[in-house]
């Protein structure tokens, strides 16, 4: 079994070098076929240069370079994209992440798990910033996706390549992957992982990326269950709205045959139109989705379906 390590990096040049030698002391003692795909994220710093310096010295450790700084999905994408391993390991390059917890990953996904997923049980973060929003975070992904994993947020996950290398990843939504997993037959599991205090460097994350991944979830959760059929999205939200606009229309009618309320006098017309013509929005909105859907699968010969195996087809 071949693992590739997946590194997305900016401005880590202190904790490069420490985190090589631990790496490499574990696939050493464990004696693991191994690559390190390094992402450099337009850092400002020498990191580049330090990974240069160990890429020179060991051929498994490969280096992209980005021109500009993307983000930490755009530099983990890029890294499981260009992996060969049979099983990807993305995980930060800060030394939170603790290299001899691979082992226990390694022993999850040779019981036949697709993912496995780290769980920051002792996070070392600070409550205020970090562990409060992340809390929250994973208490609304968890009700959203309905997949029980303590800890989305943490980027040490395992994965078994030919999972991951078709999923796409945007915006914030490596730490979805479980879930997409999950949605598609996949095996999830999670294990408690050694997360340790930061010593060079300085967090890249405040609380604003909470509110980036609620976003996201926002969007995983359509692409996941309405993908193939946005107009009972589109459509389900019109007819509560159109229903709305009636209830509120008839009421106002009511108050005005028994000379209760003139329409004047109530806001009940006025919300009766705008529930109304949102409404009509909304499906009308949900056709041109469905219309887009069909162009998306057809014209790239795409299926909304996944074969896992045939027999005598």
């Amino acid at each position: 079994m071949k693992v590739s390590i997946v590194l997305p990096i900016y401005n880590e040049d202190e904790n490069i070098p420490i985190l090589y030698k631990e790496l490499k002391a574990v696939f050493d003692r464990e004696k693991i076929d191994y690559e390190v795909i390094a992402v450099n994220d337009s850092s400002r710093d020498g990191s580049l240069g330090e990974l240069k310096k160990i890429a020179a010295k060991d051929k498994n450790v490969k280096v992209i370079s980005f021109r500009f700084n993307s983000g930490q999905t755009a530099a983990m994408s890029a890294g499981i994209k260009n992996a060969t391993g049979d099983v990807i390991i993305p995980m930060d390059a800060d030394l939170q992440n603790d290299p001899a917890d691979i082992p226990k990953f390694l022993s999850k996904i040779n019981e036949g798990f697709d993912v496995v997923s780290g769980w920051r049980q002792k996070r070392q973060d600070k409550v205020l910033m970090r562990k409060i929003p992340s809390m929250i975070a994973n208490w609304m992904i968890r009700t959203i996706t309905g997949v029980k994993i303590h800890d989305y947020g943490c980027s040490m996950k395992a994965y078994r390549r030919d999972i991951i290398q078709g999923v796409q990843l945007y915006g914030e939504m490596h730490r979805f992957i479980p879930a997409y997993t999950a949605w598609h037959g996949g095996k999830v599991t999670e294990i408690v992982v050694n997360h340790r205090a930061r010593i060079h460097g300085v967090a890249k994350y405040g609380i604003g990326r909470t509110f980036r991944v609620i976003l996201d979830l926002i969007v995983v959760k359509f692409l996941s269950k309405y993908m193939d059929r946005p107009i009972h999205f589109f459509g389900g939200l019109g007819f509560i709205s159109l229903g709305l606009g009636v209830i509120a229309g008839m009421w106002a009618l009511i108050l005005k045959i028994f000379a209760i309320r003139d329409f004047v006098a109530t806001p009940l017309p006025i919300f009766s139109a705008l529930f109304i013509i949102v409404g009509v929005q909304l499906a009308a909105m949900g056709v041109v989705a469905e219309m887009v859907m069909r162009v998306y699968y057809e014209s790239q010969d795409k299926a909304p379906y996944k074969i896992a195996e045939t027999i005598n087809l």
